[in-house]
């Protein structure tokens, strides 16, 4: 959309009185798609149903002032699931079996999520938001894919009526025995639900699709567990077995929100397990809000970009204060932002007001939320994972070229062997390997070998030697920024390079635009001697060894 400065929506008191109509809508939809996703969340990592009630209501209303972000809706996201249910875990969750344990758990995860929060403060404060750039683009999407395949395997189960136990891997595994051994009434809500959001994109009709799909599983969810009794605390009998039923298949929030406020337990900060889950939190928390704070600028209408040190700062804050009261922790939700742009959203207000929106819901009716069976829910967060981990997102990184594809499924493989951090340290490691294997020198993974002549007032060439890869970006993209602020045309020169690797080839076609929006031009030369690893615009380019 070519819209003249003067008329771009800005988050802004004028703004708010302009645009409030939109906003509003926007704000009331994004709350119906967030209501039921919240609530998953929140008992998927181990929390109580209304922790992640708290943390879209604080992301929506203080998000939305510490943020310049203009369509972002901060709050909990199942990218996240796999730390938190983790850390509730080493701290001595049992999945109910003992509720003080299982209490005190999550008051430990609550002091991690606050210390988190405050590094993300002073990631913001140090301007640190370049922090998302470091990351190879290859292994992000490996890391978001295997949440993707965790998520499944936890939340299977839980659709099907049944406990999940056991590893990702063993659990996958075991889908086939969940279907034979399902509780049959829970099994069937479930399995409606799955169809529901699974079948919900094929359908073409616009007027089909004015309510989102999280909240059609509901208004049909939730009569079938009124009809069945689901919550009714007793047996029955289908096939000559014997299967439970009882609340415990029900979501489960208080009469009073207010009374579920919980406050944190610091003393787990100082365990091996605390020092590991704050860096954790903080560090992949901050690079998926990042990620999705600029995917969404750019597909913003109005094309305007978001201050990601300004932003890294409102999830701190936000953080920080939702671990305070018992929240979860949030980044700029990928999923829900989309929503909010698809919706109409003019400002950040509708941030704020699909935070009101929940608030508002959970303090008048709570009473509706009990009667929200889990199984639905579970079918909610399996059509997320699976949207993560999408057989399409494999052929993706496959067409990409064999060694994006390689680090990719590295990256998936290590997370579900070991964990999130290790497993995108696996990533990264397997593609520092392919770089020297490549012919990329050591050296030239810690410093960027780069010339710079100024031809005159108005250009400027960049002569990058040895290899331009994602570890040497960061001072890169210092010096593509400082000539576009001082307005030149630059010739970026990448003959004498070895290995220009996918990340780089990516972020570079980004600057082209970013260049072309300031009225510059940036030209990419010297890849002529260069291997493409495939067809793709931004696949690594690779020079033959002589």
């Amino acid at each position: 959309m070519n819209t003249e400065k003067a008329d771009v929506p800005r988050g802004t008191l004028t703004g708010l009185r302009q645009h409030w109509k939109a906003d509003l809508l926007s704000g009331f939809l994004v709350f119906l798609i967030a209501l039921p996703l919240c609530l998953g969340i929140a008992l998927a990592c181990g929390y109580p149903a209304i922790a992640g009630i708290f943390t879209a209501i604080i992301g929506g209303i203080l998000g939305t002032f510490f943020s310049n972000s203009e369509l972002t809706i901060k709050g909990p996201a199942a990218g996240l699931i796999v730390i938190a249910i983790g850390c509730v875990t080493e701290f001595g969750f049992t999945g109910g079996q003992d509720p003080a344990a299982d209490y005190q758990a999550y008051r430990l995860a609550l002091g991690v999520g606050v210390a988190a929060g405050i590094i993300q403060i002073l990631f913001g404060v140090f301007r640190a938001g370049i922090l998302g750039e470091f990351f190879p683009t290859t292994a992000i999407h490996g890391l978001l894919a295997s949440i993707g395949v965790i998520i499944i395997a936890k939340q299977f189960p839980v659709v099907m009526g049944l406990s999940p136990e056991g590893s990702p891997l063993h659990l996958l595994a075991n889908i086939p025995t969940f279907i034979m051994n399902m509780n049959p009434k829970i099994g069937l809500i479930g399995i409606v639900s799955l169809l529901i959001v699974f079948g919900y994109p094929l359908i073409k009709n616009p007027k089909f699709k004015v309510i989102p799909a999280p909240m059609v599983v509901l208004f049909v969810a939730v009569p079938m567990g009124l009809y069945l009794n689901i919550g009714q605390e007793g047996t029955y009998t289908f096939n000559e077995q014997t299967y439970a039923l009882g609340a415990k298949f029900l979501v489960d929030v208080p009469a009073n929100m207010f009374s579920a406020l919980t406050f944190p337990d610091f003393s787990g900060l100082t365990t091996s397990i605390g020092i590991r889950y704050v860096i954790m939190f903080a560090l992949i928390g901050s690079v998926e809000s990042l990620l999705s704070a600029k995917a969404i600028d750019q597909i913003d209408p109005w094309q305007r970009k978001t201050d990601m040190d300004r932003d890294l700062l409102a999830v701190g804050v936000g953080n920080t204060v939702s671990a305070f009261v018992g929240g979860l922790p949030m980044i700029s939700e990928i999923v829900r932002s989309k929503a909010n742009i698809d919706n109409g959203a003019e400002t950040r207000f509708a941030n704020m007001f699909h935070g009101l929106f929940l608030l508002i819901f959970v303090a008048l009716i709570p009473g509706m939320i009990n009667q929200i069976p889990l199984a639905a829910l579970g079918a909610l967060l399996v059509f997320t994972g699976f949207r993560l981990a999408s057989p399409q997102e494999f052929v993706h990184m496959y067409h990409l070229g064999k060694y994006q594809f390689i680090v990719f499924v590295s990256t998936v493989i290590g997370v579900l062997a070991t964990d999130l951090l290790m497993g995108i340290g696996i990533g990264i490691g397997v593609k520092v390997v392919l770089h020297v294997i490549n012919g990329a020198p050591l050296l030239s993974f810690f410093r960027l070998n780069a010339e710079i002549t100024q031809e005159d007032d108005t250009s400027a060439t960049i002569v990058v030697r040895e290899s331009a890869i994602f570890s040497t970006w960061i001072p890169l993209r210092k010096h593509l920024n400082r000539l576009l602020q001082e307005g030149k045309t630059v010739t970026l020169n990448l003959a004498e390079t070895r290995i220009v690797d996918h990340s780089v080839m990516s972020k570079l076609n980004e600057w082209v635009g970013e260049f072309e929006e300031k009225g510059c031009t940036l030209f990419i030369k010297g890849l002529a001697q260069h291997r493409p690893m495939s067809d793709s615009v931004v696949a690594a380019h690779i020079k033959p060894k002589e």
